[in-house]
């Protein structure tokens, strides 16, 4: 490390390359194929917002309806990425990580498969969803032979 006189504004504190400040990309990297993931999502989503999208929550459950053909010409890259991702079942939100995209925007893609039939989503569960007594009184009969 150099001395604090003498310090580089291109080189961090421990002798690395600095990342510039916005975007998170070095003022070097190349255009073109080697600058990395820089489509934007709303390009990705094609101009759409959530306000479009079917009603998903970040944890509803989506998974990959089983059909023999998909036309993939009609889809974007992202989508197939998602049917493929989703032939086990997987939440939103794991879907928005697996492909480093936000949720708003897979939520987007997700619309359009459903709304296609090419997925299948279900709402996730919550403790507001009745619960018939006959489960309850199982359990309990269960708990109560241990």
């Amino acid at each position: 490390m150099q001395a604090h006189d003498e310090f580089d504004p291109g080189e961090s504190p421990h002798g690395l390359p600095q990342r510039a400040a916005v975007g998170g990309f070095d003022a070097d990297t190349p255009e073109g194929e080697e600058a990395g993931p820089l489509v934007r999502p709303y390009v990705i989503a094609q101009g759409r917002d959530h306000a479009d999208a079917v009603q998903l929550d970040m944890i509803s459950v989506v998974i990959a309806a089983k059909r023999a053909e998909v036309d993939e010409m009609a889809l974007e890259p992202e989508q197939l990425r998602i049917l493929e991702l989703c032939r086990r079942p997987l939440s939103v939100a794991e879907v928005s990580a697996h492909l480093d995209i936000p949720v708003a925007v897979v939520k987007v893609l997700l619309s359009d498969l459903l709304n296609r039939g090419l997925a299948l989503a279900r709402a996730p569960y919550t403790a507001k969803s009745p619960v018939s007594r006959d489960v309850l009184q199982a359990v309990l009969d269960g708990i109560q032979r241990l």
